[in-house]
């Protein structure tokens, strides 16, 4: 589904993959579950496209829920995939994480488990390379994006801005349905790590000019950052935090 014209997803409010269409080629913005890779290969097809497009995959951080299907696409096309440095360790399975569940509500935890079965998600395939990327890093891919820090989800969690688009994605370093609850509207997302560091890092998505905000769990945000930022705090106060 082409969300705004340049931008693909797959998926849905659960978790989501999403892909940029330029002139140059494609750059994918996380890779979701295994199943997912089914998806990709339908919704470029229909755009007229195809894996030989894809220049990069650029990942928000580490979790199973977003490095799917990177290895496959990684060794089967020869897409490189980038990730942050901190997070490298986990992309490959060699970091185990518990962080606190929260709140959560018996049917959208159900949903949330069940829709990660269904698509492959708990036989995770470890990445086995990544390009390491920093703060900062203008990578040289369809869109010219760019990296900007956001630790607290996890260590090595980014955004990932498209300045021609006005778009950043921003994996788990928010959320607009929390996947636990059932949840709307920017908030806090699950699972995370440091929750402090991770509510503070947001004030990194006032320096940026954006009007679409694209997480990997619920759908799209329209709207400046700095209601987007004025909206999760809300979130974050609010009783239980939801």
């Amino acid at each position: 589904m082409e969300i705004v014209p340049g931008i693909h997803r797959i998926g849905n409010d659960l978790i989501a993959v999403h892909f940029i269409v330029t002139d140059a080629g494609v750059t994918v913005v996380d890779t979701g579950l295994a199943g997912h890779y089914r998806g990709l290969r339908r919704e470029l097809a229909a755009a007229g496209l195809s894996f030989a497009d894809v220049r990069g995959v650029v990942l928000t951080h580490g979790d199973s829920d977003h490095t799917g299907f990177a290895e496959r696409i990684r060794a089967e096309h020869h897409v490189p995939v980038y990730v942050h440095e901190a997070d490298i360790a986990r992309a490959r399975g060699l970091e185990k994480t518990s962080p606190a569940w929260g709140h959560w509500r018996i049917g959208p935890m159900l949903q949330f488990l069940g829709y990660t079965m269904a698509m492959g998600g708990l036989r995770p395939k470890p990445l086995s390379e990544a390009v390491p990327v920093h703060d900062g890093d203008r990578l040289a891919l369809p869109g010219e994006p760019q990296i900007v820090a956001l630790p607290g989800h996890s260590p090595g969690s980014v955004a990932v801005y498209f300045p021609q688009l006005r778009a950043v994605f921003v994996g788990d370093a928010l959320t607009t349905r929390d996947v636990l609850t059932a949840a709307g509207g920017p908030r806090p997302a699950p699972f995370t790590d440091e929750p402090a560091e991770a509510a503070a890092s947001l004030d990194r998505l006032l320096e940026l000019d954006i009007e679409l905000v694209v997480p990997g769990h619920g759908a799209p945000w329209r709207g400046d950052a700095a209601e987007l930022v004025r909206l999760y705090r809300a979130a974050a106060a609010a009783p239980s935090g939801r």
